[in-house]
């Protein structure tokens, strides 16, 4: 390594096929990503669901261009994702967002995609998982759909449930919206600046 380059720490965020704040997420990634980029290379893992949701949301090419390194899943196991976190080439797995599925897999110990699969080994070995889940609370919320229109959807019991077992989890950070998520990051992010 040339004098004086720092050696880059990765971070693994993975994107489910969930809609609601995806728009929102990719701002503040791209952000962080500009914050940070000078110590921290942010690796971008699609769900096969995500794939359309950003591409319903036209924002697939806007990711692309953001960040260099997006791949998209095969199975549970391909891309080695999963073998790559234990081995601690990434710091930390970030799922934003997460969906009400993915939630419950990872609460339950199923690990049958490449982002459940991987937050499972994540944290048997130790590393920390980090979820922005797109439902946080009991409540009834509005989602903005990829033609601007807003839906009205209701967060039942059972899925704030699935949450509120996350977050008993040791080494599971959940983040409640993007504002915090960017805290969190950038906390996260003193630590290692040097």
């Amino acid at each position: 390594m040339a004098e004086g380059k720092v050696k880059k720490r990765k971070v693994a965020w993975g994107i489910t096929g969930a809609g609601d704040k995806i728009a929102e997420i990719l701002d503040v990634m791209k952000d962080l990503k500009q914050q940070s980029e000078d110590v921290v290379e942010i690796e971008v893992f699609l769900s096969k669901a995500a794939d359309t949701v950003l591409k319903f949301y036209r924002l697939e090419d806007d990711l692309k261009r953001s960040f260099p390194k997006v791949t998209l899943e095969v199975n549970s196991n391909s891309p080695f994702l999963a073998a790559w976190l234990q081995m601690r080439k990434y710091e930390f797995l970030l799922i934003a967002p997460s969906t009400s599925n993915t939630v419950a897999k990872i609460a339950h110990g199923i690990g049958d995609t490449l982002l459940t699969n991987s937050a499972i080994m994540s944290l048997k070995a130790f590393v920390p998982v980090y979820i922005l889940p797109t439902d946080y609370k009991e409540s009834t919320v509005y989602t903005k759909l990829p033609n601007g229109k807003e839906m009205k959807l209701r967060v039942r019991k059972e899925e704030a449930d699935q949450v509120r077992k996350l977050e008993r989890m040791e080494d599971v950070h959940v983040f409640e919206n993007p504002a915090k998520m960017r805290e969190g990051f950038l906390e996260w992010l003193k630590t290692i600046k040097p």
